[in-house]
């Protein structure tokens, strides 16, 4: 149930709730629009955390680790000129995705070591 409580959130953060601003800024390194999306996913960790008695830090964590993703993301994309219609622009797309299931899948291991 908590994955699927993180999945069904990080769909909703990243994309009905990911507005223009946030996209089209992500891969400015400190500017407000990547830092009001990772925001908006710590705020949905934050709420997944008191529901289920997980520690409140996994939001921080959340937060910064999701926001440096992104970041990664769009700076590869960028220095590689990387288009929807390049499969390579998919490949990287799929790999951020698996980053940042891959930090759900850190939280839920480290409340059962």
């Amino acid at each position: 149930m908590i994955l699927f409580a993180f999945i069904l959130k990080h769909f909703l953060c990243d994309f009905p709730l990911q507005t223009p601003f946030m996209y089209l800024n992500k891969g400015k390194y400190g500017h407000l629009g990547g830092i009001s999306h990772a925001t908006i996913h710590a705020l949905g960790t934050a709420i997944i955390c008191m529901f289920f008695g997980l520690p409140l830090w996994f939001a921080l964590v959340d937060l910064l680790v999701h926001y440096h993703i992104d970041w990664a993301k769009n700076q590869l994309v960028k220095k590689y000129n990387l288009q929807p219609s390049s499969h390579y622009f998919w490949w990287l797309l799929g790999a951020d995705q698996t980053l940042h299931y891959a930090t759900y899948a850190v939280f839920l291991i480290s409340i059962t070591a």
